[in-house]
């Protein structure tokens, strides 16, 4: 979705500039709009330290924690503005989510850093009825249809009104044929505000989604040489997906390059964990990685990859997998104890005590 690549172009503006504040506030507002809450909240504390001042981190902070402790300003589904506009009081419209979309737009993100416009944010939250006196305000308007998904006609609860006692009286009427309506076009991602780095990479997080697909493709075609070098491509084009080199670890352990497989295992957990991917993907390299020790024979290590796995994110899969691999650990030791050698050495040993009188 739009959250998703707006946390890759994020993370990437401060892979390439830690210094770029925006970066924060975006990477803040991603994670928000995906309800990683305290993702979020890492990200923009993160950005404070090093821009204090920054009152667009601050309002996203804000917004964010809000969201995480409770309901949103009180607001339901079932109020309106005077009977007009949904979610309010205050908390559906402009709540902390919405204000996550306002600053993921390149349009209304700079309203953020806008003291008069923030002023009149809060008064609409406090109370809703106030937005009926902002309707001349070209950034009010605008924030509100981004917020709502696009160009929406407002009107006031009066009008509102009006529309539904027509609507009712429609009703009356036989139903018409309503005449077909071409579908809205989409409007075009602002990119104006990125720098030619940033554009870049973000081109590059483009081709590597498309070796990594062609990657897939060679997998379920058996060519695994091929596959993983596209993998390899995918890597050099976005060294920050952890995906990339799950993707690797699978071919290696279908291919039964058990050592590699680990390799890559843990090269995408470490990827994963520089880079905030989510627990279940981490958690999933974990599990890949005790299957290859588990095939190895070295169910110690198996076992302990897959407790890290439990402690990324619990799985009932996994859970099971480690009580099989417990249960072969067991019958492992009693074969060994039952081994003729060893209890052959063992009554040498023995012998050997009672001949020196070591009781």
């Amino acid at each position: 979705g739009d959250a998703v690549n707006a946390l890759e172009d994020a993370e990437a503006c401060i892979g390439l500039n830690p210094s770029f504040t925006k970066g924060y506030s975006r990477k803040g507002a991603a994670l928000h709009a995906l309800k990683r809450y305290n993702d979020s909240i890492a990200a923009y504390e993160s950005g404070l330290e090093k821009f204090p001042g920054d009152q667009a981190l601050k309002n996203g902070l804000e917004s964010v924690k809000k969201e995480k402790d409770g309901p949103s300003y009180g607001g339901g589904m079932s109020g309106g503005m005077g009977g007009g506009f949904p979610g309010a009081p205050g908390g559906g419209l402009f709540g902390p989510e919405m204000m996550a979309r306002l600053a993921m737009n390149p349009k209304t993100r700079p309203y953020l850093n806008d003291e008069d416009f923030m002023k009149k944010i809060k008064m609409i939250q406090s109370d809703p009825n106030a937005l009926t006196t902002m309707l001349g305000d070209p950034k009010i308007m605008e924030a509100f249809q981004v917020m709502l998904g696009g160009n929406v006609e407002i009107k006031t609860p009066d009008e509102m009104k009006e529309d539904m006692a027509a609507t009712k009286e429609m009703k009356k009427e036989a139903p018409k044929k309503e005449e077909s309506k071409p579908e809205p076009m989409e409007e075009e991602e602002d990119l104006s505000d990125l720098t030619p780095e940033e554009l870049e990479i973000r081109e590059n997080k483009k081709k590597s989604i498309k070796a990594k697909e062609n990657g897939n493709a060679l997998y379920k075609s058996k060519k695994f040489k091929e596959a993983l070098a596209a993998y390899d491509e995918a890597i050099e084009l976005d060294p920050t997906s952890m995906t990339f080199h799950s993707n690797k670890a699978a071919v290696y352990l279908t291919m039964k390059s058990y050592d590699d497989c680990i390799a890559c295992c843990l090269k995408a957990v470490e990827v994963g964990k520089a880079n905030m991917a989510p627990y279940e993907d981490r958690a999933k390299a974990y599990t890949r990685c005790a299957k290859a020790y588990q095939k190895k024979k070295d169910l110690d290590k198996a076992i302990e990859m897959c407790n890290e796995a439990q402690l990324e994110c619990y799985d009932k899969a996994t859970e099971r997998m480690m009580k099989t691999m417990e249960l072969e650990r067991r019958k492992a030791a009693v074969l060994a104890y039952q081994d003729d050698e060893k209890a052959e050495e063992a009554k040498q040993r023995g012998n050997d005590h009672f001949r020196a009188k070591e009781w």
